[in-house]
């Protein structure tokens, strides 16, 4: 190796001088949090004055962030008021609008952003007790009161993962892990190769993520069993296949399109004779079991071995914050085993052995925020009260003549036109028209529009301009 006779020795150098100083001239005195603070809460406030989806202005905008990787250090107010003056204008407005509807996209309760803020500056590595007691102490109680409020036996566990996507593919990995173990086969030591059959079963209309997790994991899509569904596409029991010790079955608690709860209690009980392990796809619906007048819809449910559901939904979170639920502790940290001899263990909760992650942000500060200050009446009140909404919107919109296509037994609510055809421009003209998002899908071979009450924010005032807005946009076709 050739020496370089200007580079110093390992006592003279400091090659991080430059960004420790520019690190220490940004924290010193706290102007810099205090500005994007104050940025944020102005975005907030703004959301119910601005389009929910950016305007053609703002989506030019974002051509200031076409540029090469700078060549040396810049003030960090200079990259902040880059974000503020062209990225805010040019994000939708989910959070607090009150008038998105996409997808089933929560909106984002104060609280639970100011925990986050917290807990980003914490910046706590959730592996471990001895990474992170506060996220440890605060997952343990997220757990006992989810498994309280769902009706969980004790001794179910939860991990807390990015989404109901990672929830999932968690759920059916201890569902595969248990069902092969009882017969003899160590998954995760022998592999797939030569491993006893597994049978997996889902309804008809299964969330795209289910498939994603059934492929991820080996299985093979090919080999679903598929069940017929009814015409709010629920599984029809009538005809489930025999059960039995090999099964996996998938139900759901809020079918993405209609918000249909398959019959649990009619299916449960089968399966459980069966020795069959079930996965609850529950995202957005499970959190119904927190409504009195609701929590007849998943009644059956906590039967199930493994749940998947998002706090970030009907919960009203921040992005980034999925549970998996097991009442099998035991398939589930077998299914996410993982060993070192940096490892520490305690005798604390470590809630790296329920998730694939290790590193992971302590991401049950903001559950435990919501949970905490809501409370089972304040939980009652949001969810029943998403529910209400979507029955003024439903009842608006046939009183007007829409075709409304799903009974709305939750939080969905799909509208059809007696011309297919125009139900793509009907769409078009609503989004363009910036006073709210709604999206499109396809319900048995017919094109609707698709409309998700998800958030804290959306008044009965909002869904009277959101009929406003369908009546004006079908004049326009």
């Amino acid at each position: 190796m050739t020496s370089n006779p200007e580079r110093k020795g390992p006592g003279e150098q400091d090659a991080f001088a430059t960004a420790r100083a520019q690190a220490d001239a940004d924290l010193a005195g706290g102007a810099l949090l205090r500005w994007a603070q104050g940025a944020a809460q102005d975005y907030m406030e703004g959301q119910r004055s601005r389009p929910v989806f950016p305007d053609a202005e703002a989506l030019a905008g974002l051509q200031n962030f076409d540029e090469p990787l700078p060549d040396q250090a810049s003030p960090a107010q200079d990259t902040l008021d880059l974000l503020a003056r062209f990225g805010s204008p040019a994000t939708v407005a989910q959070a607090a609008s009150g008038r998105y509807f996409g997808s089933v996209n929560g909106g984002l309760l104060p609280v639970a952003l100011a925990a986050r803020w917290l807990a980003d500056a914490w910046d706590q590595n959730a592996a471990l007790f001895l990474s992170s007691p506060i996220a440890a102490t605060l997952e343990q109680r997220c757990q006992d009161w989810l498994c309280a409020l769902l009706g969980l036996a004790s001794g179910a566990v939860a991990g807390f993962v990015p989404g109901s996507s990672t929830a999932i593919l968690c759920g059916l990995a201890a569902g595969r892990y248990r069902l092969l173990q009882r017969q003899g086969w160590d998954v995760g030591r022998q592999g797939l190769a030569g491993a006893p059959r597994l049978r997996l079963i889902a309804g008809r209309h299964a969330h795209a993520t289910v498939l994603k997790a059934v492929a991820l994991l080996g299985l093979g899509t090919d080999s679903i069993e598929w069940v017929a569904v009814d015409d709010q596409g629920r599984l029809d029991p009538q005809h489930l296949p025999t059960l039995d010790p090999t099964c996996l079955l998938i139900l759901q608690a809020g079918n993405v399109n209609s918000g249909a709860f398959d019959p649990f209690a009619r299916i449960m009980p089968l399966a459980q004779a069966a020795g069959a392990w079930v996965h609850v796809d529950g995202a957005f619906g499970l959190w119904a079991q927190a409504s009195a007048s609701l929590r007849h819809l998943s009644q059956g449910a906590e039967g199930a071995q493994s749940f998947s559901l998002d706090a970030h939904k009907t919960l009203n979170a921040p992005y980034d914050n999925g549970l998996v639920l097991c009442s099998d502790a035991q398939a589930l940290k077998a299914a996410m085993a993982a060993s070192g001899s940096y490892i520490v263990y305690s005798d604390q909760r470590d809630g790296m052995v329920f998730t694939p992650e290790m590193s992971r942000r302590a991401r049950a500060v903001e559950t435990w925020a919501v949970l905490r200050s809501l409370g089972r009446q304040g939980l009652d009140d949001l969810v029943t009260g998403l529910h209400q909404r979507a029955e003024q919107l439903a009842e608006g919109l046939a009183e007007a003549g829409f075709e409304i296509r799903n009974t709305v037994v939750f939080n969905q609510v799909l509208v059809g036109l007696a011309d297919d055809a125009q139900v793509p421009r009907l769409i078009d003209a609503l989004q363009a028209s910036g006073q709210l998002w709604v999206g499109g899908a396809s319900w048995f071979d017919r094109p609707v529009v698709r409309v998700s009450v998800c958030s804290w924010a959306t008044r009965p005032s909002d869904i009277q301009a959101v009929i406003a807005a369908f009546i004006d946009a079908r004049a326009g076709l």
